[in-house]
């Protein structure tokens, strides 16, 4: 699976730009969503936090500094948006139906890293699928598929 996810983060446009402040660079709204995921109930685990990077290092070729950078890039972003559009509009102008697909189920996967889904890390998924025009299947088998991987894993009932 991480393949899988590593494979379609590497199909994505780098946004055009080099300066990791341009509010339309696909690779910001990426570390910004992963990053509101992650930290969406309030708990910062190091299993979410390391999935994360491992994630923006291995498409993006960065590491170091470079990944800090994006990391910190993603973190000030979603601290200083509004609401989710902001990166929801930005990934449906550059990707289409199966990559927006294949990016909820990466989310999935930072948030089920821990072993636990809280009611606010799926509320913030379902959200962003909402904005992204996955349907509500799709995201519910994503969501299946992550909970399968992570044994004993917390937080699968069938709220769906």
């Amino acid at each position: 699976m991480f393949e899988r996810v590593l494979s379609f983060l590497k199909d994505l446009p780098s946004g055009g730009s080099s300066d990791r402040s341009d509010p339309d660079d696909v690779r910001i709204a990426v570390a910004a969503l992963l990053y509101h995921v992650m930290d969406a109930d309030g708990v910062r685990q190091d299993v979410e936090w390391d999935r994360m990077k491992a994630v923006l290092a291995g498409h993006f070729h960065v590491a170091g500094r470079q990944l800090d950078d994006l990391v910190k890039a993603g973190e000030k972003a979603d601290q200083e948006a509004v609401d989710l559009y902001a990166f929801t509009s930005v990934l449906t102008r550059h990707l289409d139906e199966q990559a927006r697909i294949e990016l909820i189920r990466l989310m999935w996967d930072v948030v089920y890293a821990d072993g636990v889904l809280h009611e606010l890390e799926d509320n913030t998924i379902w959200r962003v699928a909402e904005l992204l025009g996955v349907d509500r299947r799709e995201r519910i088998l994503a969501k299946q598929e992550a909970a399968r991987r992570v044994p004993g894993a917390e937080g699968q009932a069938a709220d769906e």
